[in-house]
């Protein structure tokens, strides 16, 4: 028989196998998803998850489709927190520090408490990479971001309301379209997709079976 476990989602206490991951454990309990869920991978950020044990006072995140449920484990997502989202048009503005104080003036705000830091579901040093947006370094910004998958989190706990995910977001940007050098290799690929070289091949695709594709993702020729 399966080792059960009983947890509380959304206040009700159901008993679930205690292999599945909080999203199994919601749809073993008879949730549909509709939202809060995604790519299952860990790789979206859509079904970030807060949660307590039992006679534990400290409140965790994670996501539910990378975290396998415990005994008295009570559970609310948040498949979404409103982060502040400014518009902007890539093309007209430049890497400059002022233009994150424009934009995103807030981040001046931090008071260094490394909440950000030690709720991010991807383990990221988000604080560090607010430190290097206040400083204009955009580059070292985007890279230590990279990895963000804009779950919104870390701006759930920040005391001084930083939108973490769109400000890597912006420094990822302005990196990529002015301080990394170009690659001829990608805007020549881009012309072919344009053009359409590659329309009748991807129609092609679209009408195989799964089997038939996996077969040939798996045998794929990787460029080197």
């Amino acid at each position: 028989m399966e080792q059960m476990v009983n947890v509380f989602l959304m206040g009700k206490k159901y008993s679930v196998p205690a292999n599945l991951t909080i999203m199994g454990a919601m749809e073993y309990a008879g949730y549909q998803l509709i939202r809060g869920c995604g790519c299952r991978n860990g790789f979206c950020g859509a079904c970030a998850t807060i949660y307590r044990i039992k006679d534990d006072r400290e409140l965790k995140v994670c996501l539910a489709c990378q975290t396998k449920v415990q005994e008295n484990m009570y559970i609310a997502t948040l498949p979404f927190f409103p982060l502040v989202k400014q518009i902007y048009n890539i093309n007209e503005i430049r890497p400059t520090e002022q233009i994150m104080m424009q934009l995103y003036p807030e981040i001046y705000r931090c008071i260094g408490c490394n909440a950000c830091t030690k709720s991010c579901t991807q383990e990221l040093n988000v604080m560090q990479y607010i430190a290097f947006a206040q400083r204009g370094e955009y580059e070292k910004c985007a890279e230590e971001s990279f990895d963000c998958v804009m779950c919104g989190v870390c701006s759930s706990r920040c005391p001084a309301g930083i939108s973490h995910p769109q400000v890597a977001l912006l420094a990822r940007r302005l990196t990529g379209k002015y301080l990394r050098p170009g690659s001829e290799h990608l805007e020549k690929r881009i012309c072919e997709i344009e053009n359409g070289d590659f329309k009748e091949l991807l129609e092609g695709l679209m009408q195989k079976p799964v089997e038939e594709l996996k077969e040939l993702y798996n045998n794929r020729e990787i460029e080197k």
